[in-house]
């Protein structure tokens, strides 16, 4: 059985969806939603979401812009931007060819 903290291939879905879901959010509310979501199964760790974030922002699918809070200290939010959407339906769609397909393998097998 894969890790609780293994997202292999569907991290970029994840931080996606959550941010078409809630936008402006930082890193670690992400990594939060992602696990209060998924029902505590899936765990994002700092060291796979960070370099994701950036790559998703190099992408041109998330733009990133630091804030200051109420208390003081400075944050990074996240949003997703119109090609982060695109992007988005394209990763749900290849997740649901993907999940049909596993689906069709532990029915027959």
């Amino acid at each position: 059985m894969a890790k609780p903290d293994s997202l292999q291939g569907s991290l970029d879905l994840l931080v996606l969806k959550i941010l078409s879901r809630r936008p402006r959010l930082h890193g670690y509310a992400i990594m939060s939603a992602i696990q209060e979501r998924s029902g505590d199964v899936l765990r994002a760790e700092e060291g796979s979401l960070y370099p994701a974030l950036h790559r998703m922002e190099e992408a041109g699918w998330i733009r990133a812009r630091w804030i200051t809070k109420d208390t003081g200290r400075r944050a990074r939010i996240y949003e997703l931007t119109a090609a982060g959407r695109k992007q988005l339906a394209a990763e749900e769609s290849r997740w649901q060819a993907v999940a049909a397909g596993v689906n069709r393998v532990l029915r027959t097998v």
